[in-house]
């Protein structure tokens, strides 16, 4: 039963540009359809093609209200707008080595090195409700986390299930199989994400042209809902090409990430995608968005999943760790060398001791254009 819900006032999204972009044409699935042997299967044929293509695409027809969403949106808006220093209380203490629940500042990244531009990306994590981690948050999150625990663990029933077990389908595997690794009561770096990207005057946006460059997500899925800010590109793994992520009402994007390819072999695509400076018309307003990383058990060891009828006969069955003869992390290690990296302080754009660092053995990152 949903939460009794205290007054947050309304959210108010800014207009969709009326630029001419570059489109990316994305699959839909309707969870609606879901259920059913007829339904699953036709859904499990389209889930594959998404996440082998663009490894991007939408959902729609799950059980929770656009209302709901849009107050978890104005819960981000006034965690923003309450002063830097009151939020600056919840960083968590081990930033620097991988920590991420709590508040990450702006300003640590620097975009460019003539200028001293730093980035202006706020973010501030939830972690699970299961009894694993603390939750001492400001004011207005505090007082609204019965609502917020209602709304992570929606995600995980009415989205992010239903999605494992297409996938487990897809692949030709007992149906409970990813969901089994994905429980919401045991232990996981599952995380509810309000994230703000800060404005930059057109001078600024017209020298750094990406907010952020291209890279892939460490989890299972990304949820990412829809809000009217162009600025979300994705790399096609067949063509190559950047094309932007259009808002659409009434779904939520998702996008496949690098715990799936490990599991799969390589399968699964994990999506490459990057932040540009948004369309003129909509360069004067601030971006924020509301996003849900799903992640694997922490114990659970990445390797592939040999078990699979799809993956034997086509042949994906080793991920990169395991064709290089190197340990094969679990998510535990996995999630946190990962973040270590991505949290470096002060590191400037394009510099390659960075950005082609060796994380764990038999893995070099790597950042897109």
């Amino acid at each position: 039963m949903p939460v009794p819900v205290p007054e947050l006032g309304s959210y108010n999204f800014v207009a969709e540009t009326k630029e001419n972009l570059d489109w990316a044409d994305l699959i839909t699935i309707d969870l609606s359809l879901f259920g059913t042997p007829e339904g699953n299967k036709q859904l499990a044929q389209t889930l594959i093609k998404g996440v082998r293509e663009d490894g991007f695409f939408y959902v729609k027809g799950f059980n929770i209200s656009q209302e709901r969403v849009n107050r978890q949106f104005s819960i981000g808006k006034q965690l923003y707008d309450i002063p830097v220093e009151d939020k600056l209380k919840y960083v968590p203490k081990g930033l620097d080595n991988g920590e991420f629940n709590g508040y990450v500042p702006a300003g640590r990244r620097i975009l460019d090195a003539a200028s001293g531009l730093r980035d202006r990306v706020e973010v501030y994590n939830i972690p699970k409700f299961n009894g694993d981690f603390t939750h001492e948050h400001p004011e207005i999150v505090e007082k609204n986390l019965p609502e917020i625990e209602e709304f992570a663990r929606s995600l995980h029933s009415e989205v992010l299930d239903p999605l494992h077990t297409l996938l487990a389908l897809a692949l030709e595997l007992p149906e409970d199989h990813f969901r089994n690794i994905h429980t919401y009561d045991k232990k996981s770096e599952d995380h509810l994400r309000y994230m703000k990207y800060g404005k930059f005057t057109p001078e600024e946006n017209l020298k750094l042209g990406l907010w952020g460059r291209g890279h892939t997500d460490l989890g299972s899925f990304t949820l990412l809902f829809r809000q009217p800010v162009a600025a979300l590109q994705i790399k096609n793994h067949t063509t190559g090409e950047w094309k932007w992520v259009k808002p659409q009402d009434g779904t939520v994007t998702v996008n496949t990430c690098d715990a799936l390819n490990l599991l799969t072999g390589g399968y699964v695509r994990s999506t490459i995608h990057r932040v540009a400076a948004p369309p003129k018309d909509q360069q004067h307003v601030d971006r924020l968005g509301l996003l849900y990383f799903s992640r694997p058990h922490n114990d659970v060891p990445l390797a592939t999943v040999k078990e699979s009828p799809v993956l034997q006969r086509e042949g994906y069955i080793q991920n990169s760790f395991e064709a290089s003869g190197n340990p094969v992390p679990t998510m535990e290690e996995w999630t946190f060398a990962k973040q270590k990296w991505q949290r470096t302080k002060n590191v400037v754009r394009g510099d390659p001791n960075f950005e082609t660092a060796q994380i764990l053995p038999g893995w070099n990152e790597k950042v897109y254009a």
